[in-house]
């Protein structure tokens, strides 16, 4: 079966499971599991910020982040297509009792005069206060297209102008750094808070990484606690992420080559409409009027291939460490074979 659904999908490589069963262990909700705190000192030091929280899911993290930069009745600004508002089952209403500014923009992109001219009226007591601004980088649901750093620049400045925080939904972070050529640093230094995926692209089982000033991540840290994330012995999965910041990032690019030879092998066929930009690990395409996405679907299952549809007529691959040239061959072969 050639899993196309998600680079969540990945299991660990034998390397990495021996790294996950080596680990040295402690109670981490104490402080005292090593390898937690290992992979934590780690990540900070590679995106030069203070310190760095370890996290079982990344939408209790962008969520937490949310949370310790808002008070209930405050404002986020965010993309129309942005994770965190989307996908993440209504956590910024539930959880921090915030509304939502949906900003326009190019595949999830929007710039810094979008920001400043959607900032409310501090003097106002009609409107929410504006407090927090979020970009997601890679945009998962533009096909994984990535952010210009002239353009983080300038909402960043926006944003210190006006007293907003910046948080960055790096989920698929490292894609982009790839796809860019970036380092860690360029954003440590851009972004109040960044959210880092481990089980995604990078192939952990389990993981992300909250990272930013050390009084953001101890004020993260108690509410990690309050929303059921403190692990015990969690060592054991933060080895795995350990040996992905050290072994999976480079090989990024073999990703995102792969999703370029379907992406372009997709505009070729008469059933497709269209194909979202080529950046990254994501192909996202629509398929031409009168083509039915479930039939679509059945049609690379019975080619052992599984997808997803993530609108109607739009289907989604997503290419990852589990589908290496042989996966790709076939996909080829299906998607020809439906002409």
């Amino acid at each position: 079966m050639i899993d196309l659904r998600s680079d969540t999908v990945t299991r660990p490589t034998p390397a990495m499971l021996e790294a996950m069963f080596a680990a040295p262990v402690g109670d981490d909700v104490y402080g005292e599991d090593e390898t937690v705190n290992a992979l934590q000192a780690e990540a900070a030091a590679l995106f030069g910020v203070e310190a760095a929280l370890f996290f079982p899911t990344g939408t209790m993290a962008n969520q937490v982040a949310i949370k310790v930069h808002t008070q209930p009745g405050d404002e986020v600004m965010c993309g129309e297509t942005a994770h965190i508002y989307r996908h993440e089952g209504g956590g910024i209403a539930v959880n921090s009792a915030c509304s939502v500014r949906l900003l326009p923009g190019d595949h999830g992109r929007f710039t810094a005069d979008t920001v400043r001219r959607n900032i409310n009226r501090t003097t106002d007591p009609h409107y929410p206060r504006s407090r927090l601004v979020a970009i997601e980088n890679s945009v998962n649901l533009a096909g994984g297209v990535c952010w210009d750093l002239a353009e983080i620049d300038r909402i960043r400045a926006v944003a210190t102008e006006h007293g907003l925080a910046l948080h960055l939904d790096g989920a698929r972070l490292f894609n982009a750094m790839v796809a860019r050529g970036e380092s860690p640093a360029d954003y440590g230094s851009r972004f109040d808070t960044i959210s880092v995926c481990l089980s995604k692209g990078l192939g952990a089982p389990v993981g992300s990484l909250l990272l930013g000033t050390r009084a953001l991540v101890t004020a993260a840290n108690r509410r990690r606690k309050v929303m059921g994330g403190g692990m015990r012995q969690a060592g054991y999965l933060a080895a795995a992420g350990i040996y992905a910041l050290k072994h999976h990032v480079a090989r990024l690019a073999d990703d995102h080559a792969r999703a370029r030879t379907v992406g372009e092998h997709l505009r070729a066929r008469p059933y497709v409409a269209e194909v979202a930009p080529l950046e990254t690990n994501i192909v996202i395409f629509r398929l031409a009027p009168g083509i039915s996405a479930e039939h679509f679907l059945a049609h690379l299952a019975g080619a052992g291939i599984r997808a997803l549809s993530i609108a109607d007529g739009v289907v989604r691959f997503v290419f990852h460490l589990d589908v290496g040239d042989a996966g790709v061959e076939g996909v080829l072969r299906a998607l020809s074979a439906y002409d």
